[in-house]
């Protein structure tokens, strides 16, 4: 598949053609059925996008680039236009043997990390992409011996349900099978043994090992996020331990996202609703001091979890930086969402961090642009970019987003 960016007209014909920075509405981060999400297909992201104007959306799914054809393509579609994006989960070793929480607030040393404005079409050459694979196969395995176990629970305590790894991926995944889908599976597994609310309480309360669930039966989510908690979660009576020797070190990923023609980010997890911040997280300075070291310039955040105050501060602090900052939804979870950006509470985006969240997306789509015709993107070989090149990018992505938008952008 070729990528439409190829045949856009030069640099300077697009700034002619958009000399203004016009802010559209932007969700850079969400995932779609190839790892986990609350839609149903790809299609759907893109229908709730329309409806909400929301002109740039950016695939993100774990270890996948599977859905970039099918995400490509309903961009084009719609005319919204599309970041290619992937994610990944890492580990700090030091920080792991210190107690350091990063961005994961459960399990110390875990950092999950995105790369942004993958090349489309999509490369990865050995020994990179078998690395990669089997990371993807190890983490299957976790979930197959996950399954196996919760088996073993059900036989126990004398129910019926038995998994099947094959079955939850045909009807629940795409590709990859997470602990998301399992939990799905197993209340689906629930809901089929009978329509009565107190027979199916009962089951769960079985599964539970005699704990009552505190959702309410349609609850959907707050469900699913019980059977994680209680069965699958660490003491849980399925829960598999994922070895360490699993993940990859966070240079490791940063070579992969690099050499697929991304660009390195880490994804803020700031403030609980608590206003508690992890160790790495606490201090600004601190913190732009540690992505330094790996020459990270680029950061994003889910602001529908951090209080407006709390996001406001730190993105000012790090956009002041230099950094480039994106914010999405993930809709990594069974509830759907809006897909326009909001922080805790619903509470709308100011104008302010909306105008820098859109400039994030622009420099992505200028990086995107540049590499589809076999130029030079936004990294540099030495360090990474500072404020004069980052606004540099945000005038050129500016035009190529309002470029795309227009030429196929179409009537709801």
């Amino acid at each position: 598949m070729k990528n439409i960016l190829a045949s856009f007209p030069d640099q300077q014909s697009l700034l002619e053609l958009f000399p203004e920075t016009e802010t559209l509405a932007v969700n850079a981060h969400i995932h779609t059925p190839y790892s986990f999400s609350a839609f149903r297909d790809i299609r759907q992201a893109f229908e709730m996008a329309q409806k909400e104007n929301i002109a740039v959306l950016g695939i993100n799914d774990f270890f996948m680039t599977d859905g970039y054809d099918s995400f490509y393509q309903e961009a084009l579609n719609y005319g919204i236009f599309p970041l290619f994006n992937i994610e990944f989960i890492s580990l700090l070793k030091k920080e792991q043997k210190d107690g350091i929480r990063i961005n994961d607030p459960n399990n110390p040393g875990r950092c999950y990390f995105s790369g942004k404005g993958l090349d489309f079409p999509y490369s990865l050459t050995d020994p990179l992409h078998t690395k990669l694979e089997k990371v993807v196969a190890e983490s299957q395995d976790q979930v197959r011996a996950m399954i196996d176990k919760a088996n073993k629970w059900f036989a126990r305590i004398d129910t019926n349900i038995r998994l099947s790894y094959d079955d939850i991926r045909r009807n629940y995944a795409k590709e990859l099978v997470r602990e998301r889908h399992v939990a799905k599976a197993i209340r689906m597994a629930v809901f089929d043994q009978s329509s009565s609310e107190t027979d199916r309480i009962a089951w769960f309360i079985k599964i539970f090992d005699g704990k009552a669930p505190k959702s309410e039966l349609n609850d959907i989510p707050g469900l699913e996020n019980e059977i994680r908690g209680n069965l699958l979660k660490a003491g849980g009576k399925a829960f598999v331990e994922e070895d360490d020797n699993a993940f990859m070190s966070l240079e490791e990923v940063i070579e992969i996202i690099t050499h697929a023609g991304g660009i390195p980010c880490y994804p803020v997890l700031l403030d609980d609703r608590n206003g508690n911040y992890t160790e790495y997280e606490k201090d600004p300075e601190f913190l732009r001091q540690e992505l330094r070291k790996y020459q990270i310039g680029c950061i994003e955040l889910i602001p529908g979890r951090n209080d407006a105050t709390h996001l406001e501060k730190f993105v000012n602090f790090f956009h002041d930086k230099g950094f480039v900052i994106l914010l999405g939804t993930e809709h990594n979870a069974p509830d759907m969402i809006p897909i326009t950006c909001d922080t805790r509470g619903r509470k709308p985006l100011s104008p302010e961090m909306q105008r820098i969240s859109y400039e994030g997306s622009c420099v992505v789509a200028a990086h995107q642009y540049l590499k589809s015709k076999g130029l030079k993107g936004f990294l540099n070989d030495q360090s990474m970019p500072g404020t004069a090149e980052r606004d540099s990018f945000v005038k050129l992505g500016n035009t190529v987003i309002h470029h795309f938008v227009k030429s196929f952008k179409r009537d709801q």
